[in-house]
């Protein structure tokens, strides 16, 4: 079972739809089995402890993942890559994984989450990229970061910057927190409904969080991102593209933002994270 279903219940022993989807999906289940499953799914749903508020599960229409401040430093062009560290980075190591969905709890696969931290000190690197990465989910709307414990800097409780968007979508700009932390109580910008859920691992620790963007879904199969607008140009799906590379699409040029592998969905006009316009 996986291990953030009892701290989306609630406290009450009711499972959310988006819970059951996480867990069916983790196990690699189809999205008609997810639906079905949930009686099965249910009954191993044990402990007693009372988490905090989360972000709401989807439910229909409603609740999407709360917005927070970009902050002072965010950088784009942040190379495409899902670890943040390598075997000399500072710090307790952190993993962070979830899923993306939209309104009706489906998955979303293809959407992109740009991830920008401080260091164990509780610096920014504003000259490169450290502690910097995006990323995008798999086609069961899946991603997982490596990472480390942030650190603390005055006037705020340990977070992680992230951004997220879904092909063809809004951008979602908001920050992931961490339970238990005593500045939590007094920084203006907390927002317990974007509590993490954490758990120490062998001198590491593991948090999980799912994003609900407010994106339209209809029931069906697992949904793949689907090309849209005009058609035409030197932009190609499968083209590896690197920062200042230029394109034409639909009839006008853009730049290359930040590198990445061209897929459906992510045309110029459909994603400003990666493409300016000329």
């Amino acid at each position: 079972m996986d291990r953030n279903i009892e701290s989306e219940t609630g406290g009450t022993g009711h499972v959310t739809r988006k819970a059951v989807l996480r867990a069916a999906l983790a196990a690699g289940l189809t999205a008609p089995a997810v639906l079905m499953g949930v009686p099965a799914l249910a009954r191993t749903l044990t402990g007693s402890e009372v988490p905090p508020a989360l972000t709401p599960a989807c439910d229909d229409g409603d609740d999407p993942t709360p917005p927070q401040t970009e902050g002072p430093y965010f950088k784009p062009n942040s190379p495409r890559r899902t670890s943040l560290v390598d075997a000399s980075t500072p710090g307790t190591r952190l993993t962070v994984s979830g899923y993306v969905f939209g309104l009706a709890c489906r998955p979303v696969a293809g959407a992109l989450l740009d991830f920008w931290q401080a260091d164990v000190n509780g610096a920014y690197d504003n000259t490169g990229f450290r502690f910097r990465g995006h990323q995008f989910t798999d086609a069961s709307g899946a991603f997982r970061l490596s990472t480390i414990v942030p650190g603390l800097y005055p006037g705020r409780t340990r977070h992680i910057h992230v951004k997220v968007q879904a092909p063809g979508r809004p951008v979602l700009t908001t920050q992931l927190y961490f339970p238990g932390e005593p500045r939590n109580n007094t920084d203006s910008i907390f927002d317990p409904r974007l509590l993490m859920t954490v758990r120490d691992a062998g001198g590491a620790r593991e948090a999980a969080f799912d994003f609900v963007l407010n994106v339209p879904q209809h029931p069906g199969p697992s949904p793949t991102p689907t090309p849209t607008g005009t058609p035409g140009g030197t932009w190609a799906a499968g083209t590896a593209y690197r920062p200042g590379d230029s394109v034409t699409y639909g009839g006008r040029g853009y730049a290359c933002l930040q590198a990445h592998t061209a897929q459906a969905g992510w045309e110029p006009p459909n994603a400003p994270a990666l493409w300016r316009l000329l």
